[in-house]
């Protein structure tokens, strides 16, 4: 097996064990069709295998690239585009080729153009408190009906409690999870249909109103995720290389910067120092403790741990596997883009 610094740093790594420890954690709790992953976490068809060998055979897309890419490698037999879209061509062309898909919709144009991309079911999207999409509770009944008359498949509501994610309080987010699902409940009342969509990693097991849940940061976890207590573990890193020594200063500098990974949650992590500030290629590193020997010196492999996996994940083109510290192969990120 190779090493880790016989690659060019950086790069994204994920721990094999510690994933499919994740992933056995989850299969646990939420078994078969309770759990439709949420591709958006890793955009990779190489890990939708993975998961359709573990049992989960749909699939929530957050992009039409998601869709395509899983139907064009054999996964398109149970997908949900969980956002509004209005390009009905590439809808269309999804379901001429054989893709079975579920499109979420929150108003009428949106419903028109599931209609004219040839999709037959559709969620009615409602607001459950998160100031993203989804109708208000009031226009479920309209727009069900709407749909209905387009000659559409109403098969149930999506709501996604994404502002309860990472309430740090368990009992808080359980209150706030009940709270949000009422809505949902009541909407579903109105929609009626088999498919009650909702829930993600934060609220996997909280959520006991959702037939299914979207989940799938759950397989890396990230430093925000990691602060709300919750049984997985943070399997993924950035692996760069200390390129650069201030020993006066007693600074670092690795190689990976803010194009290899993302900072809407903060600053990545690492074992031994602290990052002071970051640019495109570049972070710079304190030691955490102050001795009379330097914690870093040029040419160590760092292992930084990353603070949002999603956004992280959609900046590189592949996933190496780390097994026992060597490199054990790779996944392809190939659902990039939209």
């Amino acid at each position: 097996m190779r090493k880790l610094n016989d690659l060019q740093t950086p790069y994204l790594a994920v721990d094999l064990e510690i994933f499919q420890r994740n992933l056995e954690i989850m299969q646990s709790v939420r078994p078969g069709s309770s759990l439709r992953p949420h591709v958006k976490a890793f955009k990779s068809t190489d890990i939708a295998g993975i998961l359709k060998q573990g049992g989960y055979s749909g699939f929530c897309c957050a992009t039409i690239k998601e869709l395509e890419g899983l139907a064009a490698n054999g996964l398109g037999d149970d997908l949900l585009l969980a956002n509004e879209t209005l390009n009905a061509s590439r809808l269309r062309s999804l379901v001429d080729h054989g893709a079975s898909v579920i499109v979420a919709v929150d108003s009428s144009e949106t419903i028109d153009a599931a209609k004219e991309g040839g999709i037959r079911n559709v969620l009615i999207d409602v607001n459950v408190g998160l100031p993203r999409c989804g109708c208000d509770l009031e226009e479920v009944q309209a727009l069900s009906a709407y749909a209905r008359r387009k000659g559409l498949n109403v098969q149930g509501v999506m709501g996604y409690e994404g502002h309860l994610m990472f309430t740090p309080d368990r009992a808080d987010r359980r209150e706030g999870v009940d709270k949000a699902m009422q809505v949902l409940q009541e909407a579903h009342s109105i929609t009626g249909g088999d498919i009650i969509s909702a829930g993600g990693t934060g609220t996997f097991d909280l959520n006991e109103l959702a037939t299914e849940i979207q989940a799938g940061s759950f397989l890396f976890m990230d430093t925000r995720y990691s602060s709300v207590d919750l049984p997985f573990e943070e399997s993924l890193t950035i692996v760069s290389t200390i390129i650069s020594i201030e020993k006066k200063q007693r600074r670092a500098v690795c190689d990976a910067g803010v194009k290899s990974f993302a900072t809407d949650y903060g600053k990545p992590k690492l074992k031994d120092g602290v990052i002071e500030f970051y640019s495109d290629e570049h972070s710079t590193i304190l030691p955490t403790e102050l001795s009379d020997e330097f914690a870093f010196k040029v040419g160590d492999v760092v292992h930084l741990r990353v603070p949002h996996v999603d956004p992280t994940i959609a900046k590189h083109p592949r996933l190496v596997c780390l097994q026992e510290g060597y490199i054990n192969g790779d996944w392809k990120v190939d659902l990039r883009g939209w």
